[in-house]
């Protein structure tokens, strides 16, 4: 029986849903899409420590909770074991100094940092939290998720590449009745895999299945899209001389590369999907954070570079399952907590500002005790961006239950 995914397991994308049909890919080859919004959500696997992400420097009692794996103060004395200091944003936060290569954002007003985000759900299972923010609907989980939701319904023109996600299968928040694809590596797609490709769009092709046959060849259809950008000559890893950095960026600054090259190529990519794992740190936080966050800085950094003017009609969103514990433990590191921070970037944001109500740090202040409060729901925030950027303004749709309250005015306009 045919389900909503197909997977096409001979190439190195999956085709989901049933998309509309491929009349879109004479306008596509030939880059006539012209402007248009695109939203790119990163996810944060393991739970971030955002305590340690974004400094709240001037809650004292921050370091009274952390007092060898603090980050010090912007303008202080090294810490423990050497920490440098944090890169001051507002008089109240600071990067991470492993995030310095934000601060250029920071400075032209192109990032946002809003801060004690998280789920009205109090869960601390990292499967449970991953699946009910990839769903947009806390407490419990769906078949599909909210960016999938946040799209509009195809028409003849819409490309089967509208949603992109980086991976080797469609992550939940792509999964729906929207057309999605993940793509693995489109260097795969070479001519060492065309008799398998080709093997398989003939069994879609002479499919009696009226609905698996228009999936495959649509799914083929954004293959060949996908095969022919990536036959073009590459972008070097490191970018030349001045260029994007993507090379110092790890796994996410290669993802964000091949979503650069996509959006840049005009075939119609509203949405896209990347991930970063490796976020949860019992014991040892410090050097791992940092090296994690010189990647993560460094990626969404070169991406913003890399787009250059298209960035003003890019949003960048990233989040985490949960935050980590305020007080750390003893071995250095932070367990299972509540609260944590979101970042927003991209030419349409009203950068340059902390959001969010900070709860505080003290004892009663803390989310039982332990963890930093949520007092902006996530939705609050991709609700706005949806709303805002993607133009869908059923925000029921995209998250059910979920009744919006006042804006942040996170986007310009």
């Amino acid at each position: 029986m045919l389900t909503r995914r197909v997977f096409l397991r001979g190439s190195a994308m999956v085709m989901a849903g049933v998309g509309a049909a491929p009349s879109w890919l004479a306008r596509a080859a030939e880059g006539a899409g012209g402007k248009r919004k695109i939203l790119v959500a990163i996810f944060q696997r393991g739970a971030a420590d955002g305590l340690n992400v974004v400094v709240p420097f001037a809650d004292k009692r921050y370091y009274e909770l952390r007092p060898t794996i603090g980050i010090p103060a912007p303008g202080g004395p090294a810490g423990p074991n050497g920490l440098a200091s944090a890169i001051d944003l507002d008089g109240r936060f600071a990067l991470n100094p492993a995030l310095q290569p934000l601060k250029a954002l920071w400075d032209k007003q192109q990032l946002a940092i809003v801060e004690a985000t998280g789920s009205p759900d109090p869960t601390r299972s990292h499967f449970d939290a991953q699946d009910q923010m990839e769903s947009g609907t806390p407490g419990k989980t769906s078949s599909d998720g909210w960016l999938n939701r946040a799209l509009t319904p195809a028409g003849p023109d819409t490309s089967p590449v509208r949603a992109i996600a980086v991976g080797a299968q469609l992550p939940r928040t792509m999964r729906g009745n929207r057309s999605a694809v993940a793509v693995n590596d489109a260097q795969q797609m070479q001519a060492g895999n065309q008799d398998t490709v080709s093997i398989l769009e003939s069994m879609y092709a002479k499919t009696s299945d009226e609905r698996l046959g228009r999936t495959g060849n649509d799914a083929f259809a954004a293959m060949k899209i996908i095969r022919s950008i990536s036959q073009q000559p590459n972008i070097p890893v490191g970018g030349p001389s001045g260029g994007p950095q993507y090379g110092q960026g790890g796994e996410l600054g290669r993802s964000l590369q091949q979503i650069a090259r996509l959006i840049k190529a005009d075939v119609g990519v509203e949405a896209a999907f990347a991930e970063i794992g490796g976020w949860d740190h019992h014991g040892n936080e410090n050097p791992q954070l940092s090296n994690l966050l010189r990647q993560f800085g460094s990626a969404l950094a070169a991406f913003s570079q890399d787009m250059g003017d298209r960035m003003e009609d890019i949003v960048v969103v990233t989040m985490s399952e949960f935050g980590r514990t305020a007080q750390e433990n003893g071995n250095g590191g932070t367990d299972h907590g509540h609260g944590d921070v979101m970042m927003v970037l991209g030419g349409p944001v009203r950068g340059g500002k902390v959001y969010g109500q900070w709860p505080g740090l003290e004892k009663e202040q803390l989310f039982e005790g332990r963890d930093l409060a949520v007092t902006t729901d996530y939705r609050a925030v991709l609700g706005e961006l949806v709303s805002g950027h993607l133009g869908q303004k059923n925000l029921a749709q995209v998250f059910p239950g979920y009744q919006p309250g006042e804006s942040l005015g996170l986007l310009r306009g």
